[in-house]
């Protein structure tokens, strides 16, 4: 099974940015699909944005304009670009393989404050 690493977060203030990165094993991360999803405390695990193995991204709507998705093949790492930072956006961050049987990283913690 794949595993997934997440890094990169951490404590900013609104309207900062962040970069955070997944680093996958194994040689089958070039073939699927990646998600990033963010769950806050207390609410469910929500969907931010996917990007395909050909490179074609799709946002929600809450951070479409704000954060960008990209991935590197040749380092096995999806990263995804996090500016103009809400509040609203603190959460814990997950990255996902979309693949039967898909894996699931640990989660990286993104607070913003002031």
């Amino acid at each position: 099974q794949v595993q997934l690493v997440e890094s990169g977060g951490g404590l900013v203030q609104p309207g900062g940015s962040l970069r955070l990165s997944c680093a996958a094993s194994g040689s089958i991360f070039s073939f699927y699909a990646m998600d990033w999803y963010r769950q806050a405390p207390g609410k469910q695990r929500e969907w931010v944005t996917t990007i395909t193995s050909g490179g074609i991204t799709n946002y929600a709507d809450s951070v479409k304009g704000r954060f960008t998705i990209s991935r590197d093949n040749a380092k096995n790492t999806v990263y995804l670009q996090m500016n103009s930072l809400k509040p609203e956006d603190t959460a814990v961050y997950y990255c996902h393989l979309v693949a039967p049987g898909g894996s699931w990283g640990q989660g990286t913690q993104v607070t913003v404050s002031s």
